[in-house]
């Protein structure tokens, strides 16, 4: 790595942290301003910017302890950035993220509860199947992470139909003031979630891209 690299990695971390902190402590101030039936997404909404605060948390303090800069070089210390952290997040944040905006729309009871739950196991199991070929960036080791890439894909192209399909009659329910505050959280989720299969590709295509790419592609996401 060089230093510009290590530079850019280490103010990404940095920017992230900002972010979500500010993010958590705006959510959680801002549930006093809604109606009682926004109250709950936006709890979510606070709950995904603090754990992804976490978990940015500890993977910032695993690249400090990865690297060191001696005279302006970049010194490998024998430990990896444990990008662990980011998936076990994804875990929480994901279905967090799904249900806070199933819980917007303000479906019935047992409309939120279908979807949600539907939503939610698609979710993990994306996210399980995406960590499991994570680690396999070795030319011999690519054909298998296609097939994980792959088999990832079923569970995201679920959820893409049922945000993009199966709640778009939803949101024309809604009250006028917020229908296109609703169908725009939705297109913004959709269209930051695409993102992340092909940041993942990016070994895939160039298994020598550089490793500070995939993690600035995901954090960007």
């Amino acid at each position: 790595m060089h230093l510009a690299e290590y530079n850019l990695l280490y103010n990404t971390f940095s920017f992230a942290i900002a972010t979500f902190g500010a993010s958590t402590v705006f959510f959680f101030c801002q549930r006093s301003q809604v109606a009682p039936a926004y109250k709950t997404a936006l709890t979510l909404a606070g709950l995904v910017c603090l754990i992804a605060l976490y978990h940015y948390l500890r993977m910032f303090e695993s690249f400090n302890e990865s690297y060191a800069v001696i005279d302006g070089i970049i010194i490998e210390t024998g430990r990896q950035l444990n990008v662990s952290y980011r998936y076990v997040g994804w875990l929480l944040t994901v279905p967090l993220l799904l249900l806070e905006l199933v819980l917007v729309i303000r479906l019935s009871r047992e409309e939120t509860f279908s979807i949600g739950s539907k939503l939610t196991i698609a979710a993990v199991i994306m996210v399980l199947l995406g960590f499991s070929g994570e680690g396999l960036v070795d030319i011999d080791q690519l054909n298998q992470r296609w097939l994980y890439w792959s088999l990832a894909m079923i569970p995201f192209l679920y959820i893409l139909y049922n945000l993009i399909i199966k709640l778009k009659k939803p949101i024309l329910k809604q009250p006028k003031n917020v229908q296109n505050l609703v169908r725009n959280s939705r297109w913004l989720l959709i269209a930051s979630w695409t993102i992340y299969p092909f940041v993942y590709l990016l070994s895939i295509f160039d298994p020598n891209a550089s490793y500070v790419n995939l993690q600035i592609g995901y954090t960007a996401a």
